[in-house]
């Protein structure tokens, strides 16, 4: 995100908006209707052209610092597959009535999964698919603790868990109980792959497959 100040006087830290309220990330997400373009300073009596884009007032910062934060766990909930945790997180116009249905993130997929990966808790949804012959499975997740926190609606306590870990939980490595490679990412999601058992061998001559 790039932010073009035009003046910002004082000694550094942040930023609170000099009207409106304190923004509370675990209130339900509201739909705001904030009108499009940006208006230059006046010169003068002479008001320019607007200039298109989106200007954020000091009166909505509450709000659009409350919707990227419900943004940021809607994508986080969906990449689990679990529906209902996603949807808490928007707004109608978002989509937030697609994800209220039944749970299917995927065809030959399982979802509410859970599994242990470097010695942490994870949930999320299985993946069957073919890769070049081999089945193989691929698991979507994130930490179980943030899993809880943001399927209850609390996006404070979440973000505090994450920016304080931000540093020690990325990683990418070969996990040997899972039995494939690992990724997890700073957010606390996961991308694990491994082949299904019986994958990783030849088949006896005359055999099927």
């Amino acid at each position: 995100m790039t932010v073009h100040a035009l003046q910002a006087p004082g000694s550094g830290g942040r930023l609170s908006p000099a009207e409106g309220r304190e923004p509370n990330l675990n209130a339900p997400p509201f739909q705001a209707n904030v009108m499009p373009d940006i208006h230059p300073p006046t010169q003068g009596l002479v008001a320019p052209e607007p200039v298109r884009g989106c200007h954020v007032q000091p009166k909505d910062y509450a709000w659009f610092q409350e919707s990227l934060a419900h943004t940021t766990a809607a994508g986080l909930m969906a990449f689990t597959g679990s529906g209902h945790a996603t949807a808490r997180h928007l707004t109608d116009r978002q989509g937030r009535k697609r994800f209220t249905g039944l749970e299917h993130a995927a065809s030959m997929s399982t979802q509410d999964a859970a599994h242990t990966l470097f010695g942490n808790e994870y949930v999320g949804t299985d993946h069957v698919f073919r890769l070049n012959g081999p089945r193989v499975e691929a698991f979507s997740g994130v930490d179980d603790d943030i899993f809880r926190l943001l399927a209850r609606g609390d996006v404070e306590e979440y973000r505090a868990l994450v920016h304080a870990s931000r540093h020690i939980r990325p990683r990418l490595t070969f996990d040997k109980d899972w039995g494939g490679p690992v990724s997890v990412h700073a957010d606390g999601s996961v991308l694990a792959l491994r082949l299904l058992p019986g994958q990783d061998k030849e088949p006896r001559p005359g055999s099927p497959r």
